[in-house]
């Protein structure tokens, strides 16, 4: 996967939903359903999972997946 489509902690859960919306079901599957709210363009994906009781496994865990369907995504599209 190209570094620059890497998500990490710190990004924006808004842009990465704006950017990757094959991410948004992920983490509506780990509990993170506020892709969709207004603060999601402020918050970074850390916060909110944090504001959601996740820990930081749960939170790499999440981003994981996230990069692995970014990768398939593009995979799928070369």
């Amino acid at each position: 996967m190209a570094e620059k489509n890497k998500i990490t902690k710190d990004m924006l859960i808004g842009e990465v939903v704006r950017e990757h919306p094959e991410t948004a079901i992920i983490m509506m599957s780990h509990g993170l359903h506020c892709v969709g709210c207004h603060v999601a363009a402020f918050e970074s994906i850390e916060d909110g999972c944090k504001g959601h009781g996740m820990d930081d496994e749960q939170i790499d865990q999440m981003i994981k997946e996230m990069n692995e369907a970014i990768e398939e995504k593009e995979e799928e599209s070369a």
